[in-house]
């Protein structure tokens, strides 16, 4: 069902009451390392204004325990935003208290005002605790729009529940919009060869995706820290390397029925932990002795993959292949986010370590499209929607 858009609501004169996702990584000194997902929020915030009508963001940062944490408070974060847009920003300590509302009441056209975490309070996280919460954070605006894709996979008080309180007013906003029209084709027939690529941790955190996208895609590639229970499933020795027990099965079951599925051919070995271990390559087939682990895929899987991958026309790719954050094991990730820059395909990444790794490497710009939500592109690419998404209105 097509959804309202930012574009559709008449603004002028109106309270936009706009969740977005400000929450940016911080250093042990409270400062933003990394400003992208402000940045993503700025057209929308941009346009509201342009429209004549003011604005009161809201956002989570972190994981407070639904308790007020000064670590974790959206000071820095207005302050960023200010300098950003050069207009002075509002910032209230609270979300519902009357410093709020008096502050939203006050605002005039062209304004903005911050409100602090919402994950200071216990009905964000678990609105049935506190109904009153969404009611009184809905009683802020006149119209509601959601342009935080990262966060539209929790049913929370900001991101879905809320949107009740603006019937045929609750729409997308330009980074939603841009999320949902990259990440829909590839449910409903993208361009195809279609590739998935798949890595980071745990299998228990992607076997869904996996298993939904096997029905799709031509091929599958895995790698990263999952490759390890898939190779101890075939009942290949995989000495020290991390892997899920309780996975076993659900590996095994992926493995039967997938037509089209890569698991590194070699491997890239160390005796520890750690960047300056000793390490070797091996054919994972041979298994790992024991008192190693694996850390990357080898240069046999970068070469068979890389050209594998130059043939696809639709390639979607979430989760670093090896220890990215240790250079010695980050050739892999490096290496298939080179080749898949140089292809001709329409790639998309999915979120989270994979686009930190593409960003290291300046090649932001050679990819259709880094989608903001790492944990909302796979649930997305599982069940085909998004609570946050649900919630809004039907387009008109």
């Amino acid at each position: 069902m097509k959804k309202l858009n930012l574009q559709d609501l008449s603004l002028k004169g109106k309270r936009v009451l706009m969740r977005v996702d400000f929450n940016v990584p911080l250093s042990k000194e409270s400062q933003i390392t990394d400003d992208s997902r402000i940045v993503a929020a700025l057209p929308s915030i941009e346009y509201v204004l342009s429209q004549g009508a003011s604005l009161i963001l809201m956002s989570h940062l972190g994981r407070p325990k639904a308790t007020p944490d000064p670590r974790l408070s959206l000071a820095p974060v207005a302050k960023r935003l200010e300098e950003l847009l050069h207009k002075p920003i509002q910032f209230v300590s609270n979300c519902v208290g009357k410093d709020a509302v008096e502050a939203a009441d006050a605002l005039r056209p062209g304004q903005i005002l911050m409100l602090e975490n919402v994950r200071f309070y216990p009905g964000e996280e678990e609105p049935e605790t506190d109904p009153s919460f969404t009611e009184k954070l809905a009683a802020l605006g006149d119209l509601y729009v959601n342009d935080a894709f990262g966060t539209a996979h929790r049913p929370h008080a900001s991101t879905a529940l809320i949107a009740k309180y603006f019937p045929g007013k609750a729409a997308a906003g330009f980074l939603m919009q841009k999320e949902i029209a990259f990440l829909s084709p590839l449910l409903q027939g993208p361009k195809r060869p279609f590739y998935a690529i798949i890595g980071g941790a745990k299998v228990s955190t992607k076997a869904g995706v996996v298993n939904n996208l096997l029905k799709r895609v031509d091929s599958l590639f895995l790698g990263g820290g999952m490759t390890f229970t898939f190779l101890k499933a075939q009942g290949i020795e995989i000495g020290n390397s991390l892997f899920e027990e309780s996975e076993i099965g659900t590996a095994r079951e992926i493995l039967s029925r997938a037509k089209s599925l890569h698991l590194p051919s070699d491997l890239v070995i160390a005796d520890a932990f750690s960047n300056e271990a000793e390490r070797k390559i091996i054919r994972a087939q041979e298994g790992i002795p024991l008192g190693w682990q694996g850390m990357d895929i080898g240069p046999k899987t970068i070469q068979e993959w890389s050209s594998l991958l130059q043939k696809g026309a639709t390639v979607f790719w979430n989760g670093p292949l090896g220890v990215f954050e240790m250079p010695h094991f980050a050739e892999g990730t490096k290496e298939i986010a080179l080749a898949l820059a140089q292809s001709h395909a329409e790639v998309i990444i999915g979120g989270g370590d994979s686009i930190a790794a593409i960003q290291q490497m300046g090649l932001s710009g050679k990819f259709a499209h880094l989608s903001t939500g790492g944990g909302a592109s796979l649930e997305f690419l599982e069940f085909g929607h998004l609570p946050g998404i649900d919630a809004l209105s039907p387009a008109h």
